[in-house]
C-alpha cells in the first residue's frame, strides 16, 4: 500500500487515524501494530511473516544482550548482526551474487534464483541492527516489551520508505506520548505537502524521464539527455523527499517525532555537505554504525580515505544490488575524498560556484543511478558532455514534453529551496498556521486527490531498496 493511493488516502488512514483516536491510550501500541502490520500484508501477505519473525529474533537478542556480559554478550550481537544481514542477503543479494560468480567464472556455478524483494526490507533490517547495537552500547535498555519493539520495526509511516529511525531516539514516545491537536494539524499539514510533492511534481516529472529512458541510447541527443537528467534529479527528490514528508506528518498525527531527513539538499556547496542534507538518517546509520566503528578520520588520512570509500561503496549497494549503484557510491566517495584532500578549501571561496559543482556532480551520479546498467549510463552522460558527436539526433521535445510538465519542472526548480532562502522572515511567519496557509492546502490536497482519481502512474523510486 503506498501513501498516495484511493485505498491509504480514502479507507486506510481515516479508518486509522479515528480508530487510534477512540480507544484507550494504554491500547495504542496494539492498534497501530495491528494496523502497520496490515498495511505491510497489502501488498505482500505472505512476507509480513518475515518481518515479525525478523521482529522476534531482535527481541530475544535484546533481551539475551541485556542479561548477559563478556564475549556470551559479544556473541549474541554477532548473531543478531548475521541473521538480520543474513535475511537483507539473501532476499536482496543471493541473486547479484550468484550473477557475478558466474560472470567471473564464465560458467553457471551457482543458480540464480528469482527471489521477491520485500518492500522496505533495506530500512527495517537497519533500525533492528540499530536496535541491538544500541543495546549492546549501553545507548538505550532492552525492551522486555514485544509489542514495543514489533511497532518500533514495523510502524507504518516509515516502513518502507524511512526515514530510519534509531529506537533510543523514539522509545520514550512509543511508552508514553500524546497527540495534541496543535501535532495533528501540523501532522495534516505537513503529510499533504509531502503528497503534492508526490503526486504533483515527482509523478508528472517521472512520466518524461520514464519516457526519455525508453527510447534507445543510439536516438537521444544532448537535449534529450540534459532534460531526462534533470527531470530525474528533481524526480528523485520530490518522491523521497516527499515520502519522509508524508512520513513525519503521519507521525505527528499519532504522537511521534520522527527526525528530518532532508534540508533541501541540491543547495549544498560540496558532496559532503549534500550527504548531510539528503536522506538524513542513512548518512546518520552508515557514520555512526561504520565509519565510526572502522576509525573514522582518527587513524590517518590514508585509513580516513579507505573509511570513506568503504562506507560509500556500502551505501551504493545498500540502493540495490546490480553493479551500477555501487559504481554510484563510489562516485561519491571519490568527490568526497578529493574535497577532503584540498578541493573543499577552494570551494569554501565561492559560493555560486561551489553550488553549482555540488549540483552537476550529484545530477551526473543520478544518470549513472537511473540507468539501466552502467554502460547505459557512461553513454548518456556521453551525450550530455559531447553534444557535437550526436548532432543528427533530434527527437522532437514534444514526445516527452508538455506544457504541463514544463510547468512542473519550474515549480520543482523553485521548490528545491531557492523560494525559502530568499523569503524575509516576516512572511514565513505571516504564512505559518495562517488562514491563506490552511486554504492552500485544502487546495492542494484536492488536486492531489483528483490526481489519484484519474492517473494510473503512481510509483515510489525508494520502494525499490
Amino acid at each position: 500500500m503506498v501513501f498516495s493511493s484511493a485505498v491509504f488516502l480514502l479507507m486506510f488512514l481515516p479508518l486509522v487515524f479515528v480508530g487510534n483516536t477512540l480507544i484507550k491510550k494504554e491500547f495504542s501500541n496494539y492498534f497501530l501494530l495491528l494496523a502497520s502490520l496490515i498495511f505491510y500484508a497489502w501488498g505482500e501477505p505472505y512476507l509480513v511473516i518475515l518481518m515479525i519473525i525478523s521482529v522476534f529474533v531482535n527481541w530475544l537478542v535484546g533481551l539475551a544482550l541485556s542479561k548477559t556480559t563478556g564475549r556470551t554478550r559479544s556473541l549474541f550481537l554477532v548473531l543478531g548482526i548475521i541473521c538480520d544481514l543474513g535475511i537483507l542477503g539473501y532476499y536482496k543479494y543471493a541473486g547479484f551474487f550468484a550473477e557475478t560468480v558466474n560472470y567471473l567464472l564464465k560458467r553457471e556455478v551457482i543458480p540464480v534464483l528469482e527471489i521477491a524483494l520485500p518492500i522496505g526490507i533495506s530500512f527495517f533490517t537497519f533500525q533492528a541492527i540499530s536496535y541491538i547495537v544500541d543495546v549492546y552500547r549501553g545507548d538505550t535498555e532492552a525492551s522486555y516489551n514485544l509489542v514495543n519493539v514489533a511497532l518500533y520495526i514495523s510502524f507504518f509511516p516509515q516502513l518502507i520508505a524511512g526515514p530510519i529511525v534509531k529506537y533510543r531516539d523514539i522509545n520514550k514516545q512509543i511508552e508514553n506520548r500524546s497527540a495534541t491537536w496543535m501535532d495533528v494539524s501540523d501532522g495534516f499539514k505537513r503529510f499533504i505537502y509531502g503528497l503534492g510533492k508526490k503526486v504533483l511534481i515527482a509523478n508528472t516529472l517521472g512520466l518524461c524521464v520514464d519516457t526519455i529512458y525508453a527510447y534507445d541510447i543510439t536516438v537521444i541527443d544532448c537535449k534529450a539527455a540534459w532534460i531526462g537528467a534533470l527531470a530525474y534529479t528533481f524526480q528523485i527528490y520530490y518522491d523521497f523527499s516527499g515520502y519522509s514528508d508524508m512520513a513525519i506528518g503521519l507521525g505527528k498525527m499519532f504522537g511521534f517525532h520522527i527526525l528530518e531527513n532532508f534540508q533541501y539538499p541540491y543547495l549544498s556547496r560540496s558532496i559532503s555537505e549534500f550527504w548531510r542534507r539528503w536522506h538524513i538518517s542513512l548518512g546518520s546509520w552508515f557514520r555512526e554504525y561504520v565509519y565510526i566503528p572502522l576509525g573514522g578520520n582518527r587513524k590517518g588520512s590514508v585509513r580516513t580515505y579507505i573509511n570513506l570509500i568503504l562506507v560509500f561503496f556500502l551505501t551504493g549497494l545498500w540502493h540495490g544490488a546490480d553493479l551500477s549503484f555501487v559504481i554510484w557510491g563510489l562516485f561519491h566517495g571519490f568527490f568526497s575524498i578529493i574535497e577532503r584532500a584540498g578541493l573543499k578549501k577552494a570551494l569554501d571561496k565561492t559560493k555560486v560556484i561551489s553550488t553549482v559543482y555540488t549540483f552537476f556532480i550529484v545530477n551526473m551520479g543520478w544518470v549513472l543511478f537511473r540507468a539501466e546498467d552502467t554502460l547505459t549510463g557512461v553513454r548518456f552522460v556521453a551525450r550530455m558532455m559531447l553534444p557535437w558527436r550526436h548532432q543528427d539526433l533530434n527527437i522532437e521535445t514534444w514526445n516527452y514534453m508538455d506544457i504541463k510538465t514544463v510547468f512542473v519542472f519550474g515549480c520543482a526548480v523553485l521548490g528545491m529551496g531557492l523560494i525559502k532562502s530568499i523569503t524575509p522572515k516576516q512572511i514565513k511567519d505571516y504564512w505559518n498556521n495562517s488562514v491563506i496557509e490552511a486554504a492552500y492546502c485544502v487546495i492542494l490536497l484536492l488536486l492531489c486527490l483528483a490526481s489519484v482519481a484519474s492517473d494510473t502512474y503512481n510509483p515510489f523510486i525508494y520502494f525499490q531498496f
